[in-house]
């Protein structure tokens, strides 16, 4: 079956920006779930849920404070590929 080793390449290019931009904020949330767990551990306590709010905060805030690179970074892949095309 052909394929455009373009297209393959453009597919290939937003998977990467999108991977590059959720890093960090993904990170954020393992970094934030470890140290839950880790506390977890040493105190003794099971409850799944005590996890849940410490992440999705942590989550948002790295969001919310990498908001300026993360426009920065599809605002430069948007011009390359418009310059492509």
């Amino acid at each position: 079956m052909p394929y455009d080793e373009s297209t393959v390449e453009l597919v290939r290019n937003t998977l990467l920006v999108t991977l590059k931009i959720s890093l960090p904020i993904l990170a954020a949330g393992v970094v934030i779930g470890l140290v839950i767990s880790i506390l977890q551990s040493v105190t003794q306590i099971q409850d799944q849920a005590i996890a849940f709010v410490p992440k999705i905060v942590a989550m948002m805030l790295a969001a919310a404070f990498l908001i300026p690179w993360i426009v920065q970074r599809v605002i430069a892949f948007s011009q390359e590929m418009f310059l492509l095309r």
